[in-house]
């Protein structure tokens, strides 16, 4: 097997890794913008302790949001307990992927839409209002258009935290092959392996090759967008 050449063992494993980000990137589009606009225009008594929260995530091991959805979410959790029953399980699931995924990735998310926001001018948006512009319009029509390149920014990172997600999910859904086992897990147990150092060397590769491409683009294009609005 050629190095360069990958399986179709590891194909499968990309390819579930990319159902699962996307899936969290679906789940985390709407309440992320909802939020960040949220926190960008609103001051209100508690505002230090919501933010706190909606970041805890990325300052905390993650084993930690993991041991939580499991108490929550697993089959006899408070929540999963009762979700059981209408066939909806996340425990050892890839279902249960995109939502450890989903809860580490909407800081990152919510953080880079609310700059976005916040950079908004709210001039403009006075503007549309004084001519008669609902607060809705003037949200869809003023706000969302320019803080579009934030908002593709924070869904670039949240795809990419996703893709790199480890800790939550193994303590949450586990490491089940074709079920949970996404890039990282995969690497995690090729590691673990006797003959397994080429196998992870293409992971890793593929990995690291798909997060820098990601990354460059969202800085090139966030960049650009800035240029263009101080032009």
């Amino acid at each position: 097997m050629d190095f360069f050449t990958l399986t179709p063992a590891e194909w499968d494993i990309i390819h579930l890794s990319y159902k699962v980000a996307l899936c969290c990137l679906l789940v985390n589009l709407i309440p992320a913008i909802i939020t960040g606009f949220f926190l960008a225009r609103t001051n209100f008594f508690g505002k230090s302790l919501v933010e706190t929260l909606i970041y805890l995530p990325l300052v905390l091991p993650p084993v930690i949001p993991g041991f939580v959805l499991l108490v929550l979410f697993g089959n006899h959790g408070v929540i999963g307990k009762h979700l059981s029953p209408f066939g909806l399980e996340f425990a050892f699931n890839w279902k249960g992927a995109v939502l450890a995924s989903a809860v580490m990735g909407f800081p990152l998310m919510v953080q880079s839409v609310r700059l976005a926001f916040e950079m908004v001018d709210k001039r403009l948006e006075n503007v549309a209002k004084t001519l008669g512009a609902s607060p809705v319009a003037t949200f869809f029509s003023v706000s969302l258009p320019l803080a579009k390149s934030g908002i593709l920014v924070g869904a670039i990172l949240s795809f990419c935290r996703s893709l790199g997600e480890f800790g939550a999910t193994i303590t949450f859904v586990g490491n089940v092959e074709g079920e949970t086992r996404t890039l990282p897990l995969a690497m995690y147990s090729l590691l673990q392996s006797v003959d397994g150092e080429s196998q992870m060397l293409r992971l890793l590769g593929f990995s690291v090759a798909v997060a820098f491409s990601a990354l460059w683009f969202s800085q090139w294009y966030g960049r650009r967008e800035r240029m263009k609005l101080q032009a």
